[in-house]
Order: structure tokens, then C-alpha cells, then sequence
């Protein structure tokens, strides 16, 4: 799997916010040990926002004309997010290219909707890679396994028959939605203390949704909020599940892309790295 890193994503933080470089770093250290190369993203463009979020939007944020309590004004920041939209999009040209690949860049972005900032995010990384893979691909399916609802991914694709939404993350948590399977989205809201055993059930039934569905493409928000270790989520999970994981979704034998999204333990990297040993072309 290719993987794409800029360490510019590691230029910005805001102390004591878990969505801090530390976690970001922890797997690019743990992938470059395991001996994986990593491609430079480019920016994406203003064109390429505006394909998923309104002009509002994005002059806002380029004009760091906003506010969020969970998701900081950072100087510089529209900048930082163009180059997480971009290693996004780069990872999904080549997964259409045929050739697997994994976007390890921060902001994380399933939260943003098409006119709001959310949640530690600015734009919808995956978002904007599907929209873009539509006008060569018929059918995209999203699989979201961060613990957290990826909100503004389903409110952007409701209702789009072309792409099928599947997330599966603890309930009750922020930001609360999620709770039902509404038209394309399909939603697996699982409780807190969830572990390996039952979560796996969730995560098969989540992968036979897809596989009836029969993409061209498969996008994955890659959260690892889900390990027992995180410190802002209930659930039970631990590293080695991923390896499971990330082989049910290497058996879909799906042309995958990956967007990472949230994970705010030191085990992230661990996590990560059983994952993506898994997911081969």
C-alpha cells in the first residue's frame, strides 16, 4: 500500500488538543520502521472544495473567519486542510489506478459538512475524493470505522444513489447522530465497552452491505478512536483486530483507499500498521 505524508501536517498544534501531530507522527514512525515508503501530497484546489462545500465555507476558512469549540483557528489553516484534501485525493487517483493507497495526513475531516466546520475538521478529506471518483466511477462505497458518526459525509451523500455510506461507531457519543439506516447510509450505532468479539459481527455485516452494493470504489475513514487505550471514546478494541479487519476488507477485492480520520492513543500507530499489512492489490 502506498501511503501519503507531508510532514507539513505536523506543523500545527494547539496544546493539550487530542488532535495534536504526536498521534500522526506515532504512525509515520511505526509504517517508516516497517520499512513503507511515503509520496509528498500536493495542495488540492479551491475548485476541488467547492465540489463538496459552499464558497462560504471556504472563504472562511481561508480567511480564518470562524468558530468551532472543538475545532481550533488555527493561523495558517486553510492551508494545512488543502494539503489533507490533497493526500486524499492523490490516494484515491491511484486506488483508481489500481493500486491501493493510504492518506496519513491531519486535519481529519468526516465531520465538516457542506457549510460548518466540526468536530477537528475543516473539509471532508473523503468527501472530496468520492465526489471527484464519481465522474469516472458509477458506484463508490465509504466505510467509516472511526468511533465517532462521520455526520457531514452522510449529510453530503443522503439521498446519492451512486454512493453507498457505512459507518460503524459507538452510540451514545459525539456528535450523536447515526442512531438509524436512512435511504444510502447505513448506520451500525454499537454501545460503549464494545470488544473485539461483538464489534467483528458489526464489521461483517457492515462489509456484506457492501459487497451487495458492488462498487467500482471502496473509500475508508480510517479511525482507530476505537481502541480500548483511546482517551476519548468507550470502546474496547484492541490492535491486533485489525489485522482481521483490514483482511475482510482486502477480501472484498475492491479497488480501497484509505483517509485517516481519528485515533488518539499511543497504540494508534500498532493499530495502523496490522491494518495496512493486510490490505494488498
Amino acid at each position: 500500500m502506498k501511503v501519503f505524508f507531508s510532514p507539513k501536517c505536523l506543523e500545527y498544534n494547539w496544546p493539550g488538543h487530542p488532535e495534536s501531530p504526536e498521534r500522526v507522527r506515532i504512525c509515520y514512525e511505526t509504517l517508516k520502521l516497517a520499512g513503507y515508503e511515503f509520496i509528498e501530497p500536493e495542495p488540492c484546489t479551491e475548485e476541488d472544495l467547492l465540489t463538496v462545500h459552499y464558497k462560504r465555507l471556504v472563504m472562511n476558512v481561508k480567511l480564518n473567519n470562524f468558530f468551532d469549540p472543538d475545532t481550533p483557528n488555527f493561523p495558517r489553516i486553510f492551508e494545512f486542510a488543502k494539503l489533507s484534501v490533497g493526500g486524499a485525493l492523490k490516494a484515491c487517483d491511484l486506488a483508481m489506478g489500481e493500486e491501493n493507497a493510504l492518506s496519513l495526513m491531519r486535519p481529519p475531516g468526516h465531520h465538516a459538512n457542506a457549510v460548518r466546520v466540526a468536530g477537528f475538521c475543516y473539509f471532508n478529506n473523503i468527501a472530496i475524493a468520492v465526489k471527484k471518483a464519481l465522474n469516472s466511477m458509477d458506484k463508490v462505497a465509504i466505510l467509516d470505522i472511526d468511533a465517532h458518526h462521520g455526520n457531514g459525509t452522510q449529510d453530503i451523500f443522503m439521498g446519492e444513489e451512486r454512493v453507498l455510506y457505512v459507518s460503524i461507531h459507538q452510540s451514545p457519543l459525539f456528535p450523536g447522530t447515526g442512531l438509524i439506516s436512512e435511504k444510502n447510509c447505513v448506520n451500525f450505532p454499537v454501545p460503549p465497552n464494545t470488544g473485539d468479539d461483538e464489534y467483528i459481527k458489526y464489521f461483517n455485516e457492515a462489509v456484506d452491505r457492501i459487497s451487495e452494493f458492488n462498487p467500482d470504489l471502496l473509500g475508508i475513514s480510517l479511525g482507530f478512536d476505537t481502541l480500548k487505550s483511546d482517551p476519548l471514546t468507550f470502546l474496547e478494541l484492541t490492535p491486533g483486530i485489525y489485522s482481521e479487519i483490514g483482511e475482510e476488507v482486502s477480501n472484498l477485492g475492491l479497488k480501497t483507499f484509505c483517509v485517516f480520520e481519528g485515533g488518539y492513543s499511543r497504540d494508534v500507530g500498532e493499530a495502523l500498521l496490522n491494518f495496512v499489512k493486510k490490505i494488498i492489490n
